[in-house]
């Protein structure tokens, strides 16, 4: 008799136990999956927010970069207004399609691979679970944006091209694709390469350190977990600041390598590229010009990446939590 009631009782136990863990923990894979799915929505949308909102600006950069003339705050204000007088309010916004498709993906892998290189770096480090130490952590934010850089790099160059050029000359994204490989050759496709990949390293590395650098130091000072938004974005904004400025002559002379054959210009290397900004313009005037308008571009947009990025992630995990809940 006792035997069989505690025979009853173990049955009824396994019976309770198995359909509960079957149905409420996904496997190691799928959480994989979902992680790696979710990073990739998050970074698309961070990227297609913050480029949408900072376009005019960047468009107006690119313009000064690639010509001859001094950039002043003054000159910069000029060119927008002249450009919304003749070619209208959207005009604004021109290139801004080729920057959507190179962005969303760029902006998606970026922030996926970080993830992925973070979680690597410290299985290798010994941090699993842990924020990284400061090497690591600029390592991890460097592998992400060349990542991404190297894999959508043609889009890039698309987007160049559109921005300088007045829209009778190329049509949609697709025309400017046809017209470069027929008429400069598909290697066109690939020019300012090397400089933007140098440019990416410092770029990327030091925003993704000096971000993930402060909302370490805001947990370990203010007690809180996580920052709140406006402090996020805060946070985005000095990453972006530092970063920038890092690696802007880079930028510059990969705009100039990707305009030249619309521009009448002949770039062939990085060296000889900056040698002819410099005795054209300055180093100064040359090599950093339009970097004060970056100063407000780019914290404004890496700020709003960063935060954008961050809070969808929140919000799908809640999403995902509460579907699992409730199941």
């Amino acid at each position: 008799m006792g035997n069989g009631v505690r025979e009853g009782q173990v049955d009824f136990k396994q019976q309770d136990v198995e359909p509960a863990t079957s149905t409420h923990l996904p496997s190691k894979g799928v959480q994989e999956q979902k992680k790696v799915l979710n990073s990739l929505m998050s970074g698309a949308l961070a990227g297609a927010v913050a480029k949408t909102a900072v376009a005019p600006l960047d468009r107006t950069k690119i313009m000064f970069q690639v010509s001859s003339k001094r950039f002043s705050a003054k000159e910069a204000y000029r060119l927008i207004y002249r450009t919304y007088l003749n070619e209208g309010f959207w005009s604004l916004w021109r290139g801004n399609s080729a920057t959507m498709v190179r962005v969303i993906p760029y902006a998606a892998i970026q922030f996926c691979a970080h993830e992925e290189y973070k979680q690597l770096l410290g299985s290798y480090y010994g941090f699993q679970g842990k924020a990284l130490t400061p090497f690591p952590r600029f390592i991890a934010g460097s592998l992400a944006g060349t990542t991404a850089a190297m894999l959508t790099y043609p889009l890039d160059m698309v987007r160049a091209r559109m921005a300088v050029t007045p829209k009778e000359m190329y049509s949609n994204i697709v025309h400017v694709f046809i017209r470069i490989s027929r008429e400069e050759g598909l290697k066109t496709l690939y020019r300012g390469f090397t400089p933007t990949i140098l440019g990416v390293i410092p770029y990327a590395g030091l925003s993704f350190f000096t971000y993930e650098t402060l909302k370490k130091l805001h947990a370990d000072h203010s007690g809180k977990s996580q920052p709140s938004p406006p402090e996020r974005l805060l946070f985005g904004a000095c990453a972006g600041l530092i970063g920038q400025s890092a690696s802007y002559p880079l930028d510059v002379v990969r705009r100039r390598m990707q305009t030249a054959g619309v521009m009448g210009h002949t770039y062939s290397s990085i060296l000889l590229t900056m040698q002819e900004i410099i005795r054209e313009e300055g180093l100064i005037r040359g090599l950093y010009k339009g970097l004060s308008m970056n100063w407000v571009k780019g914290p404004i947009a890496v700020g709003i990446s960063f935060t954008t990025f961050d809070l969808t992630q929140i919000l799908l995990r809640k999403l995902q939590h509460s579907t699992n809940v409730e199941r």
